[in-house]
């Protein structure tokens, strides 16, 4: 009897050390894999004892396709030391006191030490191909992602229609299958035109995967290289008055694709569609005729949308932004 405990244990140890290995002498386990060539969804999914769809759900991936480089959240061993809390550990691990109570059937937030616990992170808000974020959960998607396509230009677009007027503060969704809907069937183009949807509560989205360059009236020069955002809105003057959170969301997810692309806030680098000609499609920065030029980003565009205000007004609080979060990263190195 003595014997069959003594195999079964080790069995038990093995099995946990083959799922994810818990730390040892003091070392955090990581919860973030960094795919390598040759992976899988499906072969990941069987190391960490999940599947494809909580993969797909919890690191906002739009399809099956991996690309070397590209982090993922997954599930792992977690052994308590002295000083754990439950909120201080799905903090770490990108999970929620909930989930960790639930997986491993906890009736209080007591810990022990030596317990150990099995972390799931959190899954991400999608609809289809949309995924709903915060402004850090952007952050912190944008640098696990990996994009195989050069990015020199980031695109910044007001929608005018849909305004504040179609948004009730829950219909992200809806609207986004609109503009969807409408850039399919109605313009002919292959998917919804931006990569990035910024909301009047702060909130972005993802539609458009990163590794498809946008469409759109901007044309193929700017597309190309480019990132699209559009901001729900009409900010022409006399029209909508940006929020405060979504002028921070603005400024925010600048910085870190800023960041993440190696880029200097410039003209050249951060572009506004009112740059660029209708016609032939080339870059004419405030020489173009009202004709031939969109007012997009809005007249009323943090201060407007020429390249004077784009240089005093926009940029500067962009660079600021880089910093800040630079900054913080250094913090958490």
């Amino acid at each position: 009897m003595k014997k069959n405990f003594v195999i079964v244990f080790c069995l038990f140890s093995n099995m946990l050390i083959n799922i994810a290995p818990v730390h040892a002498a003091g070392n955090k386990p990581s919860n973030v894999y960094v795919v390598k060539q040759g992976d899988t969804l499906p072969r990941i999914a069987t190391k960490y004892e999940t599947t494809v769809e909580n993969l797909k759900a919890t690191n906002g991936l739009q399809s099956n396709t991996l690309l070397v480089g590209h982090k993922l959240w997954v599930p792992i061993l977690y052994q308590v030391v002295a000083g754990d809390t439950l909120q201080g550990i799905s903090s770490t691990y990108n999970s929620s006191v909930f989930l960790i109570k639930t997986k491993n059937r906890l009736s209080s937030d007591q810990l022990v030490i030596g317990q150990v616990l099995k972390i799931p992170p959190k899954k991400m808000t999608m609809y289809g191909q949309h995924i709903l974020m915060t402004r850090e959960e952007f952050r912190d998607w944008l640098f696990h992602s990996s994009i195989n396509r050069k990015v020199t230009i980031i695109q910044q677009h007001h929608t005018w229609l849909p305004s504040y007027k179609q948004f009730n503060g829950s219909n992200h969704f809806r609207m986004l299958m609109g503009m969807e809907n409408f850039h399919k069937r109605r313009k002919g183009w292959s998917n919804i035109a931006q990569n990035i949807t910024t909301f009047p509560d702060g909130k972005v989205a993802v539609s458009r995967p990163f590794n498809t360059a946008p469409e759109g009236s901007i044309g193929s020069k700017a597309n190309t290289p480019g990132i699209m955002i559009e901001n729900v809105g009409n900010f022409d003057i006399g029209h909508d008055v940006m929020t405060a959170e979504q002028r921070e969301t603005i400024i925010y997810i600048t910085a870190v694709l800023s960041i993440k692309f190696g880029l200097t806030p410039s003209i050249d680098s951060i572009t506004y569609h009112h740059w660029w000609n209708l016609r032939t499609e080339e870059r004419v920065l405030d020489r173009g005729p009202d004709y031939n030029v969109k007012t997009c980003p809005g007249t009323g565009f943090f201060g407007g949308n020429s390249t004077t205000s784009a240089i005093n007004n926009f940029y500067p609080l962009v660079s600021r932004k880089m910093q800040e979060i630079l900054a913080l990263s250094c913090k958490h190195c």
